[in-house]
């Protein structure tokens, strides 16, 4: 029996909430006591569209929890091989979709003056990624935008993290190259991926009420690749 931390009465927004990390925490959040939705792309929900998550948020009573989690790895590429289409997709369903949720749901927290938002940025913002310029940087701009809507909030009772994961086995895994995921892996000191519930756990317990003094952090879960 994992730990639970509790969640009772509290209402939570997942996206990408259907596969891979975001659908591990949605479980462990309901296991807790949330009252859990799923924004994700297999419902019809769009991240790049913030109108639909504008509406998502609306349709709540109350929002405590926001998770976001949807995201995409992109191609494998060389940066000269890079188009627009892809620089502008990838940025835009990791980016965007993260900054428009975030945005939506600061003034249903502010309404109870609560709220806990836990943005999956990877090692890769931190480190970077060979053949994956988009995915990067797409990555290491939640890391910075994490750090300002953490800083901008302060005080409200809204606490705004990141977290950084090194490769973990979700469907994402399918759209890279072995040549990008071996380049991964080797780089893990504890010699494995990651599985989507040991990243649920570190998810949730910054989504809890005993997370109270961090905002602005980003926490690798990393298998020791982290560095810094």
């Amino acid at each position: 029996m994992s730990n639970q931390y509790g969640f009772e009465g509290r209402v939570a927004l997942v996206t990408g909430g259907e596969s891979g990390i975001g659908a591990a925490t949605a479980r462990r959040l309901r296991d807790g006591g949330a009252e859990v939705h799923v924004f994700d792309l297999a419902n019809g929900d769009d991240v790049r569209d913030s109108a639909q998550l504008n509406a998502a948020v609306a349709r709540l009573a109350r929002l405590d929890v926001l998770v976001c989690a949807a995201g995409v790895g992109g191609d494998s590429l060389h940066t000269e091989d890079v188009s627009d289409e892809e620089w502008t997709n990838v940025h835009a369903i990791n980016l965007n979709g993260v900054f428009y949720a975030n945005r939506a749901a600061i003034p249903k927290m502010k309404e109870n003056g609560y709220g806990r938002i836990v943005n999956v940025a990877s090692i890769a913002g931190k480190e970077g990624n060979p053949m994956a310029g988009a995915y990067s940087s797409s990555k290491a701009a939640v890391i910075g935008v994490t750090k300002a809507i953490g800083k901008d909030v302060a005080g409200s009772g809204i606490l705004v993290n990141c977290i950084a994961p090194a490769v973990i086995n979700t469907p994402i895994l399918s759209q890279l190259s072995q040549e990008h995921i071996d380049y991964m892996t080797a780089r893990i000191p504890l010699g494995r991926v990651g599985e989507p519930p040991e990243v649920a756990a570190l998810i949730c317990w910054l989504a809890s009420e005993e997370m109270s003094f961090s905002t602005g952090a980003c926490y690798d879960i990393s298998g020791g690749r982290a560095t810094y």
